[in-house]
């Protein structure tokens, strides 16, 4: 689908997924938890899908009620239409309307677009210091169906899915009651949980949600915060070696992600360009790990060069190098000498032999993949990843 610069864009493109149909809940009452209810959570979650952008397209599939801060109606917007808004003089401008916040409410439960995606729910565009932010306002059980679809594969076996689905969804609370500001719970990248909206969802993540529909995590009777990590490397980390804080869930367990694509990895740098991506030492002659965690994860690293030496953490290293983790050694490589075949006194490369994929906390997502294949249940994984938790089941009042 083009997106145009002109004020007025036709939406294409919305395919069979059009078809699923949802609904969403507007809810102003207190959240707690009951560990034996039938009831069906619903909580409306409010996703910044762009912030403080200089404009946002969004539209709707259905006939859409445009609406001000007050709940006034402003106008419509036909169905497959939407509109660019943009900010002006603290206001938002969205065709001939303006207002300091405008909705857009799809009618027959359409879907919202907004950027370039189409989404559950409705949306809030509102105008701050840093020009404009559009918010998705959308169900958790619908949100979630997303967030799967982003955060695992949605081929893998089904009790792993609905692992991840109770994991989300306990983050993701544990986010909206610690994390919110006023506009917003949570954003919509790998900084909280990838969720790009209906393109991500599928039969199997709506079948995983819809199977443990308002399950949580929780620990003295407080939803936890649930990180995950795609593989440990053969161990997960108690929490306060990785992030120095600790917490009775988060604790180190051996890991079921042998032979798994991320379990072990290596990657090689030349000297120059290890040394142009770890400065301050000159030309780097050997890099040895200082301080480490319990399963070897590195804290900090000493790093030796031809004009000096510093002391650097293990998570810098792992940005500067793009490093899947920051379980690694840095082995150097030397070629011997064409006159007398002994090795140079200056490495010539460096490889990094690596394990795991993320901070290694929480469950593991390979972990959760072969204890699937296994024959274990959903529960089974969830409460082995996660120490001192019980499965509990949040209600609305």
């Amino acid at each position: 689908m083009t997106v145009n610069r002109s004020p007025k864009v036709n939406l294409f493109g919305m395919k069979s997924w059009l078809q699923l149909r949802g609904r969403s809940w507007w809810l102003s009452g207190l959240l707690w938890l009951a560990f034996i209810t039938p009831a069906k959570a619903a909580v409306e979650m409010r996703v910044a899908i762009q912030d403080g952008v200089s404009q946002v397209t969004v539209g709707s599939s259905t006939r859409a009620i445009v609406r001000d801060s007050s709940g006034r109606d402003l106008g419509e917007i036909a169905a497959m239409n939407a509109f660019v808004a943009a900010p002006t003089e603290g206001m938002v401008k969205l065709d001939r309307w303006q207002a300091k916040q405008i909705w857009v409410e799809p009618t027959a439960g359409g879907y919202v677009f907004i950027g370039d995606r189409w989404y559950r729910g409705r949306t809030q565009v509102v105008a701050t210091g840093k020009g404009l932010t559009a918010i998705n306002y959308v169900d958790l059980e619908q949100y979630l169906y997303s967030v799967l679809g982003g955060e695992m594969y949605p081929t893998w076996p089904l009790e792993a899915l609905k692992a991840q689905a109770v994991v989300a969804r306990s983050y993701v609370l544990h986010q909206r009651e610690h994390s919110a500001n006023n506009l917003y719970d949570v954003g919509n990248t790998t900084s909280w949980q990838v969720y790009k909206g209906i393109a991500d969802e599928t039969s199997s993540t709506q079948t995983a949600v819809n199977a443990t529909a308002g399950q949580v995590l929780v620990n003295q009777g407080k939803i936890i915060e649930a990180v995950f990590h795609s593989s440990s490397g053969g161990h997960t980390e108690n929490v306060e070696n990785v992030w120095m804080r600790p917490l009775p869930y988060l604790k180190g367990v051996p890991d079921f992600d042998q032979g798994t694509p991320e379990y072990e990895w290596v990657r090689t740098f030349s000297r120059s360009e290890l040394s142009a991506r770890i400065t301050g030492v000159g030309n780097i002659i050997s890099m040895e790990p200082q301080r480490t965690t319990p399963q070897g994860r590195v804290v900090t690293m000493r790093v030796v060069g031809d004009a000096g030496t510093r002391t650097i953490s293990g998570d810098t290293i792992r940005n500067a190098l793009d490093l899947k983790s920051t379980k690694f050694k840095i082995l150097p490589t030397y070629e011997p000498t064409a006159a007398k075949g002994k090795a140079n006194l200056a490495p010539q490369s460096f490889q990094v032999q690596g394990n795991g994929y993320g901070h290694g906390l929480g469950m593991s997502q390979w972990g959760a993949y072969n204890l699937a294949r296994k024959g274990y249940d959903y529960r089974q994984i969830v409460l082995y990843y996660y120490k001192n938790t019980a499965l509990a089941k949040i209600q609305v009042k």
